[in-house]
């Protein structure tokens, strides 16, 4: 029995070394504080350079204004809610509203006297099409 519980504490002594010597992280090093890591970028994220506002990783990042290009990624707005959000920002007559196989609405509405393509992303965004 000995020696099978000293081998298990060997063996936990050599993988929980490795592990901790895989782990690398940056930031201040201060006791209880969390790591910090640098973003990586995905192979399709140059297509979604603007969605994000400046974050890489388009399924956590969020945004505080309105991203010059929608982001793509599962919507779970329903077409009324679509029509609500993109009318709180300052749209009218909201119509013709579907979602596109990357998640974004698309419709028309109105603003400032003039129709425009309008879009909302699975963050929320809304924009105009130029």
């Amino acid at each position: 029995m000995k020696p099978v519980i000293i081998g298990m504490a060997a063996l936990g002594l050599l993988f929980g070394s490795t592990m901790g010597m895989a782990q690398s992280t940056q930031g201040s090093g201060s006791p209880g504080s969390a790591p910090t890591m640098s973003p990586t970028r995905a192979p399709n994220s140059a297509s979604n350079a603007g969605a994000a506002s400046g974050n890489n990783n388009q399924a956590v990042a969020t945004t505080s204004a309105n991203a010059p290009s929608p982001a793509q990624g599962a919507n779970s707005f329903t077409a009324g809610e679509a029509k609500s959000r993109i009318e709180k920002d300052g749209f009218s007559n909201v119509s013709d509203l579907t979602k596109d196989n990357n998640g974004v609405w698309h419709g028309k509405a109105q603003k400032n006297g003039s129709t425009t393509t309008v879009w909302l992303d699975y963050k929320g965004n809304v924009g105009a099409s130029q």
